[in-house]
């Protein structure tokens, strides 16, 4: 049966849930308050890594953080702050760090992440897209024995998790860069991962959905709902009052304000990142993340992507820490020496807000409260790796249908 549906949210994960209800016989109406051209989806790594198999909250990450609280340019960075709101998250997300939870979470995690690589390919073939997607794998760099340490214990859980990934030493980092020169005494080989240039299928997904019929609300804020027994009847926004049968909650960290409005509870929080762009010649070839300082490096469609660190900051800071942006341009000097990074790509340095859930998993399904809305959120740093499935699974939630994997990893009213 179609239905007329509402996304609140017009990033990766919301473009993507409006392509597979298109897709179902749905109609679509997105609306974001942004003008859909910046943000998270636009400026993150654009990985899609199966890799990354071990949760934001894992054990050792409270205690780094809070050695970190006080250092405004560490890779993690958590801006003190008195908020009811943060309390409750900060206790669920300490109570989530457990070797325990790290295990419970990897199958959540990977068969997400392996549905979503699938499902890009899927949609490239199928629509014939030209957008940029590379699967040459990652790299993990590390400058010490002790996150040589760390990684083998990730690989080691990638594989028996079935994917393809290996520790690696110097001269076989060299053997994978022969034309860059990287300073590391070794790290490991995710060949399981992919790489993409974010803005390229941001931009053919949007063309695409507009062709499609779908009505777009851009720099729109939802004002309210009008809520009737157990479900949504109405919704204002832009000065007009429209109805819709389902609505799709995918506004990243503003969610908690969408649901907050109807009375269901969500523990969110804002995780600020920051990337630049380096249009001249680098010659790195593959994706890396440099383990100890947490940055990411992306050789995308004409130019080179840094980016990195989590700020867990109010969602209305919008202030560029130029300290963090720096440790970002310093760390990878530091890795490559010979690469500059200048003055001018600095400060044109952007940001991007994450989801960050209270344990390192999405939320993704229906509330019991409120029962036509299906929330879709809290991807922590792994939002472009899980996009395309998230948008699957929602599809699969408002068309009714057999879920195309597990959802009891992502359900947004888990107990913490």
């Amino acid at each position: 049966m179609s239905k007329n549906i509402a996304i609140i949210g017009g990033g990766i994960i919301g473009l993507c849930s409006a392509y597979y209800l298109i897709k179902d016989g749905h109609k679509v109406t997105i609306i974001d308050k942004s003008s859909l051209d910046s943000g998270a989806s636009y400026i993150n790594a654009g990985y899609l890594c199966p890799g990354h198999i071990i949760p934001l909250a894992a054990p050792g990450i409270i205690k780094q953080g809070i050695k970190w609280m006080f250092n405004s340019s560490s890779p993690l960075y958590i801006e003190p702050r008195i908020n009811i709101e943060f309390f409750k998250w900060m206790y669920a997300f300490y109570k989530s760090c457990t070797d325990k939870h790290v295990i419970n979470s990897i199958p959540g995690i990977l068969n997400l992440s392996l549905l979503s690589q699938d499902l890009l390919q899927e949609i490239k073939d199928e629509n014939n897209f030209k957008f940029h997607y590379e699967k040459k794998g990652l790299l993990m760099l590390c400058k010490t024995e002790k996150a040589m340490l760390h990684e083998e214990h990730t690989v080691k859980l990638a594989i028996e998790n079935g994917l393809v990934a290996k520790m690696i030493n110097k001269s076989e980092i060299k053997q994978l860069e022969p034309d860059v020169e990287i300073d590391s005494i070794g790290g490991a080989y995710f060949k399981c991962d992919h790489h993409s240039t974010p803005g390229e299928f941001m931009s053919v997904l949007k063309e695409f959905l507009l062709r499609k019929g779908v009505r777009i609300f851009k720099n729109t804020l939802v004002d309210n709902f009008v809520l009737e027994g157990e479900k949504i009847k109405g919704i204002f926004f832009d000065g007009q009052h429209m109805e819709f049968d389902e609505y799709v909650f995918a506004a990243g960290p503003w969610t908690n304000y969408l649901c907050n409005k109807i009375g269901v509870k969500l523990l969110l929080q804002a995780g600020k990142g920051y990337a630049m762009n380096v249009c001249e010649e680098t010659k790195i070839n593959l994706p890396a993340i440099l383990v100890e300082s947490k940055c990411a490096i992306t050789p995308m469609n004409g130019f080179t992507r840094f980016s990195g660190t989590m700020e867990i900051a109010s969602i209305n800071n919008n202030n560029i820490r130029r300290n963090r942006v720096d440790a970002i341009a310093n760390s990878a000097c530091s890795y490559y020496p010979n690469l500059k990074i200048n003055e001018d790509v600095r400060s044109k340095a952007a940001f991007g807000l994450r989801a960050i859930s209270a344990d390192g998993l999405p939320y993704i399904g229906r509330s019991t409260k409120i029962k036509n809305i299906v929330i879709a959120t809290g991807h922590n740093m792994t939002g472009w790796s899980m996009s395309t499935g998230t948008g699957k699974l929602v599809s699969d939630f408002v068309s009714e249908k057999p879920p195309s994997i597990d959802t009891s990893f992502y359900n947004p009213e888990r107990k913490f």
